[in-house]
């Protein structure tokens, strides 16, 4: 499989170099030439399947050219070894559970298999052992997805870019506590200035001829695609319920930087008969400005009590624009948009914990309620519910009035001491922090993840 860039101006890069790079060289993001479909028979068959087994399918139509069956088979399994439940909370509306992870966000699928998949392509490329520099910016939950799936591996180190008091305080002890290879930057700006800062770091020359550096953000092939087998599983558990709930399956996703939902499209793509989508949005709602108007206008981010969303600019928009042939119509067909004001999303976190005790994210209560207004008849909702609500422990707590537990995966990262490095959103700081802190080359072997 070969890919291209959406500015178009590269192409025939194989999949390795996708990976390692990142994003292209004309600062566009790598698509594949072509998606394949999966025949009707695995369609017929996936409600017997195990996740892990679908999954694989899946995989192997995204990745099979380019990786090792039993390589591609290890990483499918070793990433997917948790449960993802489908909780029914109305008639018509289930919560997809992808919070059950090691960071406990629906990121762990995409960042536990971008570092396998990374590590085995920097053993295969890497002859001379030269230190590669991932470089990931977050508004929440990908920091520590990817900081905790590639945390001790020998011959990466890891930089997590976030804004400063714009993540919850249990999300940024899940990557500023670890140490290793793993240091994580506190910008003085948004997360759209974090991306900012990543996206300049890889069209510097000079930097790049001093250093190998890398992605880990969903611009990042490995990264967002994984987040495709969550559909195909949605699906497969519908279908054990109800042929008609599955053949009308609606999906509903929480949306930041679109990595989720560009995954949805994908897999719609590879055949999973899907209806159609909604991008649920907080008050940054350039998306549904633009499925109004017909133009994408990216501004800064606002600060809402759903941060995993605060995104001004998202980079995953240049892929659906790609996928549409910049059809705004075609895109409107298949995706429609709603956004919600903190009050509107506190609201519907509070009713919903009254009415059916279901406890709701600020980002999964998005969803949730953009199906109870999006809805059609004969239709089945479902929303991916993306984050444990314990992850924002302080604003559910003060929205719902009542204790929340925390598990225990979560109390592990509060016991450690934050450590973090203070930066400006000036790309030359950042530049220049990373030429005087570059680790040494390491010796021996890299360890396989």
């Amino acid at each position: 499989m070969k890919y291209y860039s959406t500015n178009k101006k590269v192409s025939g890069v194989s999949l390795e170099d996708a990976v390692i790079k990142g994003l292209a060289e004309d600062k566009g993001l790598f698509m594949p030439d072509h998606i394949t479909e999966i025949p009707a028979m695995f369609y017929e068959n996936i409600d017997k399947l195990s996740f892990q087994d679908m999954a694989y399918t899946a995989a192997y139509m995204l990745f099979g050219e380019d990786v090792h069956a039993n390589m591609l088979r290890t990483m499918v399994y070793d990433t997917l070894n948790f449960d993802v439940p489908l909780v029914r909370l109305e008639e018509n509306i289930y919560s997809l559970e992808l919070f059950h992870g090691p960071t406990l966000a629906f990121k762990d699928v995409g960042g536990r298999f971008m570092s396998r998949m990374l590590s085995y392509f920097i053993q295969r490329q890497n002859e001379n052992h030269k230190l590669v520099n991932v470089l990931v910016a977050t508004s929440g939950d990908t920091g520590s997805a990817v900081a905790n799936g590639f945390l001790g591996v020998e011959g990466i180190h890891v930089y997590v870019l976030y804004p400063k008091g714009l993540v919850s305080p249990i999300q940024e002890c899940q990557f500023t506590t670890l140490g290793q290879n793993i240091t994580a930057i506190e910008v003085d700006g948004t997360f759209d200035d974090c991306q900012a800062l990543v996206k300049s770091a890889f069209m510097d020359e000079a930097l790049n001829a001093g250093m190998k550096l890398t992605s880990a953000n969903s611009i990042n092939v490995a990264r967002f695609l994984p987040q495709a087998f969550y559909y195909f599983y949605a699906y497969a558990q519908l279908k054990k319920i109800s042929e008609a709930a599955a053949h009308n399956m609606v999906v509903c996703v929480p949306s930041g930087n679109f990595g989720n939902l560009t995954a949805g499209l994908f897999a719609k793509r590879m055949g999973l008969p899907i209806k159609r989508f909604i991008a649920a949005n907080n008050r940054n709602d350039i998306f549904l400005e633009y499925l109004k108007t017909g133009e994408f206008t990216p501004r800064s981010s606002v600060s809402t009590i759903a941060n995993a969303m605060d995104v001004g600019d998202p980079s995953n928009f240049a892929r659906i624009l790609d996928l549409y042939s910049n059809s705004h119509e075609a895109i409107c067909t298949e995706i429609s948009g709603v956004s919600y004001t903190d009050e509107q999303i506190a609201e519907t976190m509070k009713t919903c914990k009254k009415e059916t005790g279901y406890l709701l994210d600020p980002h999964g209560a998005c969803g949730f309620q953009a199906l109870k207004d999006m809805l059609q008849p004969g239709e089945t909702g479902v929303f991916l519910e993306t984050a444990h609500p314990a992850k924002f422990l302080e604003t559910v707590e003060e929205i719902l009035g009542e204790k929340i537990e925390i598990p225990e995966k979560l109390q592990e990262f509060m016991k450690g001491e934050k450590k973090s490095e203070p930066m400006s959103k000036k790309f030359e700081d950042f530049r220049a922090y990373l030429l005087a802190n570059d680790p040494p080359t390491p010796k021996g072997e890299l360890r396989e993840l």
